[in-house]
């Protein structure tokens, strides 16, 4: 059995998560830390377990074995989004070097359970350089790409090209817009998830007319997300194995879509544990290995 660690759509083998008990603790920590993270409003705790222990057992279902990182008090209830912190790859993991301010700690924590784990590390993005791993995801094999955002700049960039291209890896840059400044959640992976060798889900408007090109060159068929459907994450789709996808529940245009494509779809009911802080299902796990 072939595996590898670059790819968003090969059927799912392991997979890191941050349970909601290990990030968001306690109702009084999201008290005091929701607002200075830009939540869209207070998770409730108890909701959060239900909802979580669900998406779990959803990402679970075709065998994937699943990796907890656990608490840490280093880190904020952002933790929970772990896609972020690292990247994988075959080679190591690249540690990241977030460019929200409240998640500067993340990385170390990752680091820490990656050698607890004796999982290889190939490098780290270092300052002035900042990339969040939201902002990056395999196209295929040897392809990678990396948007330049708010929380991923010029610098953090140049340094994932200079540990990824030596290796033989062509890493591919979308200049993404503005769009609600620097506070807000905008990663690469809000406007686009890649679900089979050649279907992506896609939001065109937000998304740089350069880069759209390139998938289109790369014959990927573009599911398209309604306007009424990007702020409630029906863009940000998790590939469990190809065509087999999970999303947040209430994106029934989205859905319908990908079904339309031969895909199934499951979904999770995602209100505190993704809805308010901005982080869907790609952004609740660090996924290791997939199976070709």
């Amino acid at each position: 059995m072939k595996t590898t660690y670059h790819s968003e759509f090969h059927r799912l083998k392991s997979v890191f998560i941050k349970p909601a008990k290990n990030a968001f603790i306690s109702e009084e920590i999201l008290e005091e830390q929701w607002q200075n993270l830009h939540y869209l409003s207070q998770p409730n705790f108890e909701d959060s377990l239900k909802e979580y222990e669900n998406f779990k057992i959803a990402i679970q279902k075709n065998g994937a074995l699943t990796h907890s990182f656990p608490y840490d008090s280093n880190v904020t209830i952002d933790s929970i989004y772990c896609r972020d912190a690292a990247i994988a790859t075959d080679y190591g993991m690249i540690l990241c070097n977030m460019g929200k301010s409240g998640r500067i700690n993340e990385p170390d924590a990752h680091l820490e359970t990656y050698r607890n784990e004796s999982i290889p590390i190939l490098g780290k993005i270092e300052t002035p350089g900042t990339l969040e791993g939201g902002d990056v995801a395999w196209l295929d094999k040897k392809t990678i790409a990396v948007g330049h955002t708010y929380r991923t700049n010029e610098e953090g960039i140049r340094q994932l090209k200079n540990l990824l291209e030596p290796k033989g890896i062509e890493v591919i840059v979308a200049e993404l817009p503005h769009y609600k400044g620097t506070s807000d959640v905008f990663h690469l992976m809000s406007i686009l998830s890649p679900v089979d060798k050649d279907l992506a889900v896609v939001y065109s408007p937000l998304m740089p007319i350069k880069f759209r090109n390139e998938l289109l060159k790369r014959k990927f068929h573009l599911i398209e997300v309604p306007e009424d459907e990007f702020e409630s994450m029906g863009c940000n789709v998790l590939a469990i194995a190809p065509r087999e996808c999970l999303m947040v529940h209430g994106n029934p245009t989205t859905k319908k879509a990908l079904e339309k494509a031969g895909c199934n779809v499951a979904t999770y009911q995602g209100e505190n544990i993704s809805v308010y802080g901005g982080g869907g299902p790609t952004c609740l796990t660090r996924p290791l290995l997939r199976e070709l």
